[in-house]
């Protein structure tokens, strides 16, 4: 026996009854617009800071929009990949050598095979005391979206910490200009990277570039 189809209810006559029913009942194309920017202001208001509360940091999910962490062809490929010492060219073996990190110590670092551009990354927030030399950290420099770099540098001067960092897939840490990664004082790390979930990042990095594409052509 054919189930009954569920009757749609009834148009109500209040006006809380109007807004529910234009909500969750109507199938034009303005209640789907309304559900849209009614879950974007649930998600990006509630939500978001919610998880931020719980995970101790304001920025608990980013979304990775540069290659600078990537490690083309794997990870040996990448370790023999040019860089930037001191004394001129290398590769990224002699540099992190040149910085005390042997291959066998980078091989136990916390997401020591890097991560693509698109990705989702969580952070959990984190005390400096406890950052660690090999840790990925999230922290704000002079552009507008924060930057994800792993720390390669700690050190104690005046009562408190300063890390260095370096993209894994760059051949230095940048020292100059807006971001300068040689320095970044407590204030500015915004939390430390947990866990990555490939490819969901690309969902916000196309709509950006939507908005972006939509104000230009304006």
């Amino acid at each position: 026996m054919l189930s009954k189809r569920k009757k749609r209810p009834k148009k109500p006559t209040t006006t809380g009854g109007k807004i529910w029913y234009f909500i969750w009942h109507d199938n034009s194309v303005w209640s789907w617009i309304a559900n849209i920017i009614l879950a974007f202001v649930l998600i990006k208001f509630i939500v978001y800071p919610g998880i931020g509360l719980a995970f101790g940091t304001t920025h608990p999910i980013v979304a990775v929009v540069s290659g600078s962490m990537e490690h083309p062809g794997g990870f040996d490929k990448w370790w023999a990949e040019p860089a930037s010492c001191s004394f001129g060219a290398c590769t990224q073996e002699g540099w992190y050598k040149e910085h005390a990190v042997s291959r066998e110590t980078f091989r136990r670092f916390s997401m020591k095979n890097g991560f693509n551009k698109g990705d989702i990354i969580i952070l959990f927030g984190a005390k400096p005391e406890r950052l660690v030399i090999g840790d990925v950290i999230v922290f704000r420099s002079g552009r507008p979206d924060p930057i994800i770099h792993r720390v390669v540098k700690k050190t104690w001067f005046n009562d408190h910490y300063l890390f260095q960092t370096k993209g894994d897939n760059n051949p230095d840490s940048i020292t100059s200009g807006i971001l300068n990664e040689n320095g970044i004082t407590e204030d500015r790390i915004i939390g430390k990277a947990v866990l990555r979930v490939p490819w969901l990042g690309w969902v916000k990095i196309m709509f950006v570039e939507m908005i972006k594409f939509i104000i230009g052509w304006f």
